[in-house]
């Protein structure tokens, strides 16, 4: 169904931002839009900030991806498009600093989270959204790369935060989120775990991180 409303700025959220918007974008929420990203998506990019988990970002369309649910947040009238960029890449950062904001990298590079925007999508006047330059360190993400980063963080600090890879695929895949590879993704997680649910694999994990620091 078509929108009447127009709205003026909006947050394109279609990873773990749809849960965990963080308190201050949380606070300038007015309404969420549910929509299809305008790009393809897919688990391109290894995290550090994760303790190298896999995360979604925007890949171009040769690339293996595909457009997956999303949702627009919608902001109060009252906060800019250069306000909406600096609490989006503070929340991406994890920065509680409000008086730090977001300035475009003159050289980015594969560390720069990135800010881009879309005019009119869904009758919002400016629909935002992050992305990152390819890292080709990595190379080609197989399923089977892709579900070894994700044990690797789970095992990790990151696993004992909740921010770890495991979790994150669990958050898309409630969300509705199904990418090119996010299905077989899933499956070498439970081979390599020998698990029968991503919920498994995270209570097994969480406690074989545990036994190892007694």
């Amino acid at each position: 169904m078509e929108l009447k409303q127009n709205f003026k700025v909006g947050i394109l959220a279609f990873g773990s931002l749809i849960n965990d918007p963080g308190e201050e974008l949380k606070a300038l929420e007015v309404m969420r839009i549910d929509c299809e990203t305008p790009f393809k998506i897919e688990f391109a990019r290894i995290s550090s900030i994760r303790c190298k988990a896999p995360t979604l970002i925007p890949v171009n369309e040769k690339a293996k991806g595909k457009m997956v649910n999303a949702k627009i947040i919608i902001l109060n009238e009252g906060v800019t498009l250069e306000q909406a960029k600096s609490i989006l890449w503070r929340r991406e950062c994890r920065i509680n600093d409000k008086t730090k904001t977001y300035i475009e990298p003159t050289k980015p590079t594969t560390k720069s989270m990135l800010i881009g925007e879309y005019d009119n999508l869904q009758n919002v006047e400016k629909v935002i959204y992050t992305y990152f330059l390819t890292q080709t360190d990595y190379g080609d993400l197989t399923p089977d790369r892709l579900a070894s980063f994700a044990i690797e963080s789970i095992l990790s600090d990151c696993g004992k935060n909740k921010t770890d890879g495991i979790r994150y695929l669990l958050s898309t895949k409630e969300n509705g989120i199904t990418t090119e590879l996010s299905d077989e993704y899933e499956k070498s997680i439970l081979t390599k775990t020998k698990c029968n649910s991503l919920s498994e694999a995270i209570i097994k994990l969480d406690i074989e991180r545990q036994m190892k620091k007694i």
